[in-house]
């Protein structure tokens, strides 16, 4: 494994930490298959209760590697859409500790955590409109459930961000902290779980996702099938690069 992703295991605690700072935590085919990974093996360590997801500052994740995703990429639509849910199935609670910016593919990724909470300078982000692509990790299924039909659909269409404070008062996060605190913080929380019995934590966390995701498997493939056909009508890499682009400098002037 390289240093783009870290895990220090320590009191029944796996923290994973996103390290490609120079690129935003931009998830590229290295990356993603580094972090699976992660998860898998902490999920199974058996010197670990909780798994703690969090990045190298200044931002959580920015999403795919867009670079990456250009048809014959390694991350491609058609090549993660044929590979289907990239995310192992955990049997043990995950905490996200959002430490910036969790967009698009980020905010898929924060989705992915059983219980996230927010550095004041994290923000929340859907992109894909403004990217000209489709969601295919199941933010049309996740975001809705986090933040109501409405609001995921207002965040989706218009590509603005939350800040940590909207997202706490939508219920997207459980808390906010001041930015130096979010490490200590997360870990406070994995140790309250830690001190539970850990076969009924792993038996209530499986049936509270049980009942959120009944059909879970049949409306993210529903939403990968969209997302290809959507990408097959055309790339253009150029067009892209200038979204790209476009979406930064978005960014930087709505956080101030």
């Amino acid at each position: 494994m390289s240093d783009q992703v870290l895990v220090q295991v320590s009191e029944r605690v796996a923290t994973i930490t996103l390290n490609r700072p120079e690129a935003r935590n931009a998830l590229n085919r290295a990356l993603l298959d580094e972090l699976v990974g992660a998860m898998a093996a902490a999920d199974a360590n058996a010197d670990v209760d909780v798994l703690v997801l969090t990045a190298t500052d200044p931002v959580f994740c920015s999403g795919l590697d867009l670079k990456e995703l250009e048809p014959g990429g390694s991350l491609d639509i058609a090549t993660l859409t044929r590979e289907g849910d990239p995310w192992p199935r955990l049997a043990k609670p995950m905490i996200g500790a959002i430490n910036g910016a969790a967009v698009t593919g980020g905010l898929e990724l924060a989705l992915r955590c059983d219980v996230l909470i927010a550095s004041e300078k994290a923000t929340f982000g859907d992109t894909h409109a403004r990217v000209g692509i489709l969601p295919f990790w199941g933010l049309t299924i996740a975001l809705p459930r986090a933040v109501g039909f409405r609001m995921a659909t207002l965040m989706s269409l218009t590509g603005n961000f939350l800040d940590a404070d909207d997202a706490l008062r939508l219920g997207l996060v459980a808390a906010v902290v001041p930015h130096a605190d979010l490490p200590a913080r997360a870990h406070e929380l994995a140790a309250d779980i830690t001190s539970n019995d850990q076969p009924a934590v792993r038996a209530l966390l499986a049936a509270y996702r049980a009942t959120a995701a009944l059909t879970g498997a049949d409306a993210i493939k529903a939403e990968q099938d969209r997302a290809l056909a959507w990408q097959s009508q055309g790339f253009d890499a150029e067009e892209l690069a200038r979204r790209r682009a476009a979406i930064t400098a978005r960014g930087r002037a709505q956080r101030g």
